[in-house]
């Protein structure tokens, strides 16, 4: 049997290390370490303080004047509490998450907060326990928030639905903070028995509940905010933001790939209101990581935009934390956890070193090694077996009479109702689209039209498709989309770009088909080339081809969505 620590053991050790961190604070012994010369953000007296820091059993004991075993200067250096992000879909990075992390600690990241309801909506509890396995030990503490729409909606058809008995056990996971973002915005303020009895249990439990709620304003939103939401990240202008604010909620603002909201929310960031903002990216494609960065990227900017870069940090760190309740982050105090950020200076703010509890995760050049997290093998096998479809032909993607248009906005996930169209028409950037069940094999597959994809030849389909994650596929004729949807399902998920009767471009992702398991430097590589191909074939470069596509089936944003039943309008709330 597998060793389990009893409770007097577990205090006993806890007692051991709490002596030793009182001995170093006092000086009465060395420090693990000392990082000497210190020159750090107290984001306490919104200023920057001067000392050595020492560190020891994974907390900052003390600052001031410390020795220790191991000393490090850092003179001409500042030292910044490790940076969190407020809300993130870790499936997003389209990698595992030992990957993600990886990827995220050069950029100074020590803790998210996470919302695995896209594999949830693919596996049902099994997809929560699965991320729950996967991220356990990671360097990056990795906090999970429930979902609370699985589906997003009744109209939805998900891998599961999760009401709140689902999901109630997994509160009492250490590492559970609350209830995810509640797009049921419109179950919320029409007092939905099903929707509030989430957030009465969550509440029970003592539990953070995070919002998503787009422009909702007047009465609406203060009955939104009145059944217990505390904060959203979804305000894309200043007004918005601040009808929230004003009502006492908290804003996570949001810097991603598929929504960008930094320069609209700027204002914030001022003495008058900074106190309740914090940072988050929701949504971090591979490329975005890698070329661009991750929380350290949304702080670079808002400094060079004029914001006190010492209002960027806390942002960034302190109010997350504080936010969620994880007292001992977010700041360069004694009693925290040893998580640093080490910067050469807030101009440039070129990220020198990081460190979690005290360990040095990145010297500046490369990442230290760290394990994978195990998976329970049933949870394994179970997340690579999540497709449930027939063989797709071209007429099941045949249709005569008209249907609604769904209009892309570049550069936005909204989209624009324009009007109805009854066939195909390439010179007037006229494409089908469908969406296609594939976890029950219902055979039913929603039919509509897109403008504005650009797309002239062949077909692209993928397996991400907000939040359902059923196949979704646009096309210039119906062979081609049959023929890319049957090569995502032989896949096991992922995405492909089709033309003239061959693949042209495909990301494998297996794992509930929206993940792989491979490096993210290969699935960057793959989906790069993929984009290429897209673009080749016509999508215009100033729109992502594949995140633009997975954002069509989400019928919790204006204005036509397209789910398995057809084509729906958000603000009519009914199939057009």
């Amino acid at each position: 049997m597998p060793y389990r620590e009893s409770y007097t053991g577990k205090i006993n050790r806890k007692l051991a290390t709490k002596q030793y961190v009182v001995e170093v604070a006092s000086g009465r012994r060395k420090a693990d370490l000392a990082l000497k010369n210190a020159t750090y953000v107290n984001v306490f007296c919104n200023c920057l303080s001067r000392g050595d820091i020492a560190v020891a059993g994974g907390l900052i004991a003390g600052m001031g004047n410390y020795s220790g075993e191991t000393e490090i200067d850092m003179s001409g250096k500042l030292v910044l509490p490790g940076f969190v992000d407020a809300h993130i879909h870790l499936e997003s990075s389209l990698v595992l998450p030992r990957e993600f992390a990886r990827a995220a600690l050069p950029h100074g990241t020590t803790t998210i907060v996470t919302d695995p309801h896209e594999i949830a909506n693919v596996m049902g509890t099994d997809g929560i326990e699965y991320m729950l396995q996967a991220t356990e030990g990671l360097p990056i503490d990795v906090r999970i928030m429930l979902p609370s729409c699985v589906p997003a909606t009744p109209l939805d058809e998900s891998g599961a639905s999760l009401d709140y008995r689902a999901i109630d056990s997994f509160y009492a996971h250490n590492r559970v903070e609350g209830l995810a973002e509640m797009m049921n915005y419109p179950g919320v303020v029409g007092a939905d028995t099903q929707t509030l009895e989430k957030i009465v249990a969550a509440q029970a439990h003592h539990k953070k509940i995070d919002g998503h709620a787009p422009d909702l304003g007047g009465n609406a939103l203060n009955a939104y905010i009145a059944a217990g939401v505390y904060s959203d990240h979804e305000c894309t202008n200043l007004a918005d933001a601040l009808a929230k604010l004003e009502r006492g909620q908290y804003i996570m603002i949001r810097e991603g790939t598929a929504a960008r909201n930094l320069d609209a929310l700027l204002p914030l960031l001022t003495p008058q209101y900074y106190t309740y903002c914090m940072f988050c990216t929701d949504d971090k494609h591979p490329n975005d990581l890698l070329e661009k960065g991750h929380i350290d990227y949304i702080v670079r900017r808002a400094i060079r935009a004029g914001v006190d870069p010492i209002i960027a940090v806390k942002c960034a760190s302190h109010h997350a934390a504080r936010y969620f309740l994880l007292n001992n982050r977010g700041a360069v105090a004694p009693g925290f956890l040893a998580d640093f950020v080490i910067i050469d200076n807030f101009d440039s703010f070129r990220i020198l070193e990081v460190y979690k509890k005290g360990v040095r995760m990145f010297d500046g050049q490369s990442v230290a090694d760290f394990p994978a997290p195990e998976v329970d093998p049933r949870l394994e096998e179970a997340a690579r077996n999540t497709f449930r479809i027939s063989r797709l032909t071209p007429e099941d993607f045949r249709e005569t009479r008209p249907r609604g248009t769904l209009g892309i906005v570049p550069g936005e996930i909204v989209t624009t109702d324009a009007g109805y169209s009854d066939a195909i028409d390439i010179a007037a950037d006229i494409l089908k689209i469908a969406v296609v069940e594939r976890h029950r094999n219902t055979r039913h597959i929603g039919v509509g039209y897109i403008r504005g994809y650009g797309l002239r030849s062949g077909a692209v389909a993928t397996s991400i498709a907000h939040d359902s994650h059923n196949i979704i596929v646009v096309g210039t004729d119906e062979t081609e989309m049959a023929a890319a949807a049957n090569r995502v399902a032989e896949m096991g998920g992922g995405i492909v770009v089709r033309s003239q009767g061959q693949t042209r471009g495909e990301v494998p992702l297996e794992i509930a088909g929206i993940m792989s398991g491979r490096p993210l430097t290969d699935v960057n590589r793959d989906l790069e080339a993929a984009k290429e191909q897209a673009f080749l074939l016509g999508v215009p470069r100033d729109i992502d081809p594949f995140m633009t596509l997975s954002f069509m089936a989400l019928p919790v944003i204006p204005s036509l969505r397209l789910t398995t039943r057809g084509v729906f309008d958000v603000n009519r709330q009914k199939y057009v």
